[in-house]
């Protein structure tokens, strides 16, 4: 094989390269066990010397894709709050859910028709598999709703051909065009309603070009698009497979070559695999795609669909109107994270708690210093360092963590923890020491200094001693054939000062200890986490260890220890986790 070879395919559509082997880092040749995805042949691309210069027509996924992510999956109540939170953002197109497949989610959308909670100018869209008993559900739940879009769509991969369901592509095609025939035969069921169709080739991101054209322009020709009436074609990079460069190629090759491209809108649904679904979407429009599919904060399967907070945000820094409202970005993220009980990255673009936060003085002196000027300036364009936007357009502020006050996060506390005294708190405990924090300085009313947090934390974690107190900690490894009682332990305390000696079995220290307690002591109680790590280099250096534990009432509490050993630091810890749970 040549160093760059075209794939034998119907429309040689795209280019092969080699597969290498390579050392790994071991100096090792790597197993062939992945390869290059193949690249397009489009000589004449045009997406690279264009800009975003217009909003796409957006669409929410955050009931279907978004809900169907959750570990616990929002009730109808929590799904009508994250539909109107969607309404309030500006979304015109939300899809509700999959209602033939879920009684919860037909019952959504029911409850969203019949209470008449969707505005005149938005559309709702449903999603339904090439299935004629799903189809003519969903036509059920439909009713009575004045603008929709019917999302069909089936699988059109090889590995999803071949290995999953067996078929040849006249198959695959045959389905898709056989459920638009019985979508059309079913529309004038729902004459009080403006239905707009969209068709998926699912898993377009590693469909063969030609293929997905065949099967898109044969769902077409059945449907018949007008450029008066158009349908829409929705090309999901259903996994993130390549770079964004070439998703864009795929996008465009697919708009030259579909027959009936001014009668369709070509619609972007990237995830995340890669880390690129921002990217691979901004590049998705410039190669001719005029609508986006994603999430609030990039929620969804595996590493997530794109997040439209973002996308949005970036064309508004570039003077592009996205005609979403984000004014109040900390509203939007808590009623997000109310409703899905997730948590938005303090480093996510635009809504993290510390993105318009410096910790470097060099930055907060720049910043200052361009801020100063910036106040100054007749002219409105915005130009300060370190800031991509103004933080005050979507309701937030810059802030420089210099000291400690009532206003200030956990991060800025955790920051002077690490830097100033070295402890590097678990990302949980963080939340609940910076608490503490936050409820002393509300007392004082004043700033607080790193030695006021250090002394603090000393205080809360390492020097609680009611009602146990850890006079001496000794271990056995027994020889025996029962590995969950492989070590005894033995443990000297003072119980509100009186001496006291137990001794357990476990499979190691922490867990003989554990099982210690809780034979004579304390009720019962779950470990949740531990960490630990060295505070100073050197052998001689102390090491500390953080342990949280959860009790009976479903509370949690963490506990940190120091020691030169870290195996006395990590029962030190333990024993400071049950006084804190003990003493609350």
């Amino acid at each position: 094989m040549s160093m760059t070879q075209i794939v034998t395919d119907e429309q040689h559509d795209v280019v092969a390269q080699p597969s290498v082997s390579q050392p790994n880092g071991n100096g090792k040749p790597m197993l062939k066990k992945y390869q290059p995805f193949p690249q397009i042949d489009l000589s004449n691309r045009q997406w690279p010397t264009r800009t975003i210069t217009t909003a796409p027509i957006w669409c929410s996924v955050d009931l279907r894709d978004g809900n169907q992510a959750l570990a616990i999956p929002m009730s109808v109540d929590e799904k009508i709050a994250m539909f109107q939170l969607l309404v309030d953002i500006g979304f015109k197109e939300i899809e509700v859910g999959f209602p033939a497949a879920s009684q919860i989610e037909f019952d959504f959308l029911r409850r969203l028709v019949d209470e008449n909670l969707i505005p005149d100018d938005v559309r709702v869209q449903v999603l339904v598999q090439a299935r004629e008993h799903l189809i003519r559900r969903t036509f059920d739940s439909l009713q009575g709703t004045k603008k929709a879009i019917l999302h069909l769509y089936n699988s059109t991969s090889p590995v999803q051909r071949e290995v999953v369901f067996g078929m040849s592509k006249q198959e695959i095609i045959d389905i898709a065009v056989s459920a638009t025939k019985l979508v059309k035969s079913l529309a004038p069921t729902l004459p009080d309603t403006d239905l707009m169709f969209q068709y998926s080739p699912e898993s377009f991101s590693a469909t063969e070009l030609s293929f997905a054209v065949e099967v898109c322009d044969a769902v077409a020709d059945t449907w018949q698009p007008t450029p008066e009436r158009k349908m829409i074609l929705n090309l999901p990079a259903t996994v993130e497979l390549a770079t964004p460069n070439v998703h864009a190629d795929q996008i465009e090759w697919f708009c030259q070559n579909i027959h009936k491209r001014d009668s369709v809108i070509i619609s972007l649904h990237t995830h995340n695999d890669r880390g690129t679904g921002i990217a691979a979407t901004e590049l998705g429009l410039l190669a001719g795609a005029e609508r986006v599919e994603g999430t609030l904060f990039g929620n969804g399967e595996r590493t997530g669909n794109v997040d439209l907070v973002t996308v949005a945000l970036n064309m508004y820094t570039q003077g592009v109107d996205p005609h979403l409202n984000f004014d109040d970005i900390n509203g939007v993220r808590l009623a997000y994270e109310q409703g899905t009980r997730m948590l938005v990255h303090s480093r996510h673009p635009y809504a993290g708690d510390l993105v318009f936060t410096a910790f470097s003085g060099s930055h907060q002196d720049a910043i200052n210093k361009g801020m100063a000027v910036q106040n100054k300036k007749t002219d409105p364009l915005w130009d300060v360092p370190y800031l991509p936007i103004d933080p005050q357009d979507i309701g937030r502020n810059y802030e420089a963590i210099i000291r400690i006050n009532a206003q200030s996060g956990k991060g800025g506390v955790a920051y002077l923890l690490e830097h100033e005294f070295g402890f590097k708190l678990p990302k949980a405990m963080r939340i609940e020491f910076g608490k503490i924090i936050n409820d002393m300085a509300d007392k004082l009313g004043n700033e607080i200094s790193s030695l006021q947090i250090r002394e603090s934390f000393e205080q809360t974690y390492l020097h609680i001693t009611s009602p146990f107190k850890l006079e001496k900690f000794r271990t056995q490894l027994l020889n025996n054939d029962d590995p969950d009682k492989s070590v005894r332990c033995e443990a000297d305390l003072l119980i509100d000062g009186k001496p006291h000696t137990v001794q357990g079995y476990g499979n190691g220290p922490i867990n003989a200890f554990m099982q210690a307690m809780k034979e004579e002591l304390v009720p019962e109680f779950r470990l949740l986490s531990y960490s630990e790590h060295s505070l100073q280099k050197g052998s001689g250096a102390e090491a500390v260890s953080y342990i949280q534990i959860c009790t009976p009432s479903n509370e949690s509490f963490f506990g940190a220890g120091t020691d030169t050993n870290i195996e006395l630091a990590s029962i030190k810890a333990l024993v400071s986790a049950l006084n804190r749970a003990l003493s609350n």
